[in-house]
């Protein structure tokens, strides 16, 4: 007699390229449409996160020392839209892996999709602007629409936990007749299709209504007059050469360099101005408190650190604010508070010597206006810190809710334990703005060259020109609007007929003597240094 086992294995998903290419495109579109819900979810209510933004903010918080300025000399100003996208894109990619192992086990994807809505309701929860009842609900829902849609789109893949599967594993399966695929394309390919144009438009209108919220009109449509307002830029204070810097940046043109992903929402109403620490009294001020101070103007020319010999992460404008010492004055700085600490509403950090704000020859302010206009969006509305002299990245906080006075041991400002240096003053530089480097010019014309130069706030007291590493001549320089910034510089140069290649250099001496030093540093820690050189070519027949 003999006796016969049969034994059941578990399912397997049929085996199939295709199906595990069109798994892997599952996940990711179940990921990009969990994310365009997110989108959608911050740009429609107020305190919802952006998955997007949310992690990576929390990846720039916890950025390693030497990473911003890699970053940004890879990206420049497009550094956040690299950070955002290169987030998206290794979201979905993960995603993709995960929908392949989910033709074999739903649990794989579906665990995956869980530990990511909790990272990213985490770092949710770590931003001061963000909701957590509404984080809860922005994450719950995504990624639960998203686990849906992926395990509809997998169903059409043959999956091991599919009746198809099941029915295939079977010892005594009839084989397909005909030679059906393996899996059903066609409905696969509708429905992947339609999950597609459901995250694109869905994260398209998220964003618009994101980025509307940053264009949105201001609460406040002008500024009062300044008690003493300032002239007009005098006619000396410009050189009038084609190709260089305008004495006064436009704010379209300012640069912008900071940590925030998304300009912070402030409803001016109900934003406060808090001064506390090693003070007397603890201060609070109103935007309409703000106001009703006197309020001054001052050309002031902010850089920063980051900046590279030559490149243009520097700007100059009229800013409009309140004297800052005026309101430590109400506070009553105790002798404890050797340092500043701005902080904004969306937790960045930056700190200065106290010593520094109290120097008469300078004056720091709170700043509430930009070129004759209440601050933009991307400069920190509804108030910043200006203090001359000072690389922003310890001194120019934007969208300001705090100052705090501490010891200058007992607190670093969010830049200083990623290796960059506590004290930073603005170093003495100069740029070459025209000829631009590699230009081939006319031979036997006369060229300008020309740019700008600055010290805050020691001022310019002289700009140099060497040319193929001969004598340095002196170049004729703007008539300055202070000490605190840039001028305009130009050197005529009648171009040989030589038909070669020239190297020109510049260097500049500040207010107090000190040349721009020869030697060569990155930004970090504390500022670039070197002379700003570029090449040109004479054309005979140019």
């Amino acid at each position: 007699m003999t006796t016969t086992t049969t034994t059941t294995s578990a399912p397997r998903a049929a085996p199939s390229r295709s199906a595990d290419l069109a798994a892997f495109v599952a996940g990711g579109l179940a990921a990009a449409l969990g994310i365009a819900i997110g989108e959608l979810m911050a740009g429609l209510i107020e305190g919802a996160p952006s998955l997007i933004i949310a992690i990576g903010d929390t990846v720039i918080e916890n950025q390693p020392a030497g990473a911003k300025e890699v970053i940004v000399d890879l990206f420049g100003t497009n550094n956040k839209l690299a950070l955002t996208t290169g987030i998206a894109v290794t979201a979905i990619l993960i995603a993709g892996l995960l929908g392949v192992a989910g033709r074999r086990n739903w649990i794989v994807p579906m665990a995956g999709f869980i530990v990511a809505g909790v990272v990213g309701l985490g770092a949710a929860l770590t931003r001061p602007l963000v909701d957590p009842i509404l984080a809860v609900v922005t994450i719950v829902l995504a990624i639960g629409v998203a686990l849906a849609a992926l395990r509809l789109m997998l169903g059409y893949t043959s999956p091991a936990w599919g009746a198809a599967a099941a029915a295939a594993a079977s010892a005594d399966a009839a084989p397909v007749p005909g030679g059906m695929p393996d899996w059903d394309r066609r409905r696969f390919l509708q429905v992947g299709g339609g999950v597609a144009v459901g995250a694109v438009l869905l994260g398209a209108v998220g964003r618009n209504l994101i980025a509307e919220g940053e264009r949105a009109p201001l609460d406040v449509a002008e500024l009062p007059t300044p008690d003493a307002p300032l002239p007009a830029v005098p006619a000396s204070a410009s050189l009038e050469v084609e190709g260089i810097s305008p004495i006064v940046t436009p704010n379209e043109d300012f640069y912008r360099i900071d940590t925030a992903l998304v300009n912070p929402r402030i409803d001016v109403d109900d934003w406060t101005l808090r001064v506390f620490g090693d003070v007397d009294r603890e201060v609070t001020l109103t935007y309409a408190d703000l106001l009703a101070m006197p309020l001054f103007e001052q050309y002031v020319t902010i850089a920063c650190v980051s900046n590279k010999v030559g490149d243009d992460l520097i700007g100059n404008a009229l800013w409009t604010g309140v004297d800052l010492r005026e309101v430590l004055d109400m506070a009553g700085v105790q002798p404890a508070g050797e340092q500043i600490v701005g902080r904004s509403v969306d937790g960045f950090t930056a700190g200065f010597p106290t010593s520094w704000a109290m120097d008469p020859e300078r004056r720091p302010m709170i700043a509430i206006g930009m070129n004759g206009q209440p601050l933009p969006r991307d400069h920190g509305y509804p108030a910043r810190l200006i203090i001359p002299g000072l690389y922003g990245y310890v001194s120019a906080t934007k969208w300001l809710k705090e100052i705090q006075l501490t010891g200058w041991e007992e607190f670093d400002g969010y830049w200083i334990p990623r290796n960059w240096a506590k004290e930073a003053p603005i170093l003495t530089q100069s740029r070459i703005d025209t000829p631009k480097p590699n230009a081939t010019l006319a031979a036997g014309t006369t060229v300008p060259i020309g740019g700008v130069a600055w010290a805050p706030d020691r001022g310019v007291q002289r700009v140099e020109v060497a040319i193929d590493g001969g004598e340095w001549q002196e170049a004729e320089i703007s008539d300055p609007l202070n000490d605190a910034t840039w001028v305009q510089w130009v050197l005529p140069w009648d171009a040989p007929a030589d038909g070669s290649e020239h190297e020109i250099k510049v260097r500049a001496t500040d207010g107090s003597g000190e040349v721009q030093t020869s030697d060569v540093t990155p930004p970090a820690p504390d500022g670039a240094r070197g002379h700003h050189t570029i090449t040109v070519k004479v054309d005979n027949a140019a």
